[in-house]
């Protein structure tokens, strides 16, 4: 009977905690949650238990901690690595690119290879030009400005709002041609950069992507355009 008073006389969210607990610490949610993010076993059960179960948060707490495991690692020298090429359309369209990381055990990994792979796919669908704004040169970023300019004052717009939508018009202006500024093909809810900065943190090595070759079939080649009309009349003696 004591016992039994004794447990009665808990308070209710005793219980409710408990039981909180054991669903933050289920075996279902924590293989669902490095499903989703790729992070290890551990990371994923203490970012639930961190939550209090609430998955959402704990896929935002594990992306912040993938982030700050990046910036930690920002500074350290990523010379391994791996080239690997991607060719689409029966030859059409053919890539190489090299993305590097700091050990060769974790360039051997699948993880990191199935991650070069998609930066190749991508680079194949997106066309960037650059690897990143870095890359773009002054003049072309003054050409760029100077069209843009050209085009919202003939739209009326004043001088003191087309710098500020100057602004908004370069970030898609790279977005277009930079790589780390495009949207990932496989997920555009993130850029490649995020991405890197993502798998960064799972990995535990700094991931960069260094360079990369993209060539098409017949691209800058001048072909020459047929006229079938004119064709047809001097086949039949008309020109």
């Amino acid at each position: 009977m004591v016992g039994s008073l004794a447990v009665s006389r808990l308070p209710i969210s005793f219980f409710h905690n408990n039981i909180n607990k054991s669903n933050t610490m289920s075996a279902s949610d924590i293989a669902k949650l490095r499903a989703q993010t790729g992070a290890g076993m551990m990371d994923c059960k203490k970012a639930l238990d961190e939550n209090g179960g609430d998955f959402e948060k704990a896929v935002d707490w594990l992306r912040k901690k993938g982030a700050a495991k990046a910036a930690k690692r920002a500074d350290k020298v990523a010379a391994e690595g791996a080239v690997m090429s991607y060719i689409h359309g029966n030859g059409k369209i053919g890539v190489l690119v090299e993305v590097n990381c700091e050990t060769d055990f974790v360039a051997k990994n699948e993880d990191f290879q199935k991650l070069v792979s998609d930066i190749a796919m991508h680079i194949a669908a997106a066309a960037p030009k650059y690897v990143s704004s870095d890359e773009v040169t002054t003049q072309e970023m003054d050409r760029e400005k100077d069209v843009y300019r050209a085009q919202l004052k003939n739209e009326g717009k004043p001088d003191d709002i087309i710098e500020k939508i100057l602004e908004g018009k370069m970030a898609k202006y790279y977005s277009e041609v930079c790589l780390l500024n495009q949207g990932f093909i496989k997920d555009d809810s993130k850029t490649i950069e995020q991405l890197l900065t993502e798998k960064t943190g799972e990995i535990g090595e700094k991931i960069s992507v260094r360079r990369f070759a993209r060539y098409e079939l017949g691209e800058g080649i001048e072909k020459k355009v047929d006229n079938f009309v004119e064709e047809v009349q001097q086949q039949a003696g008309l020109a």
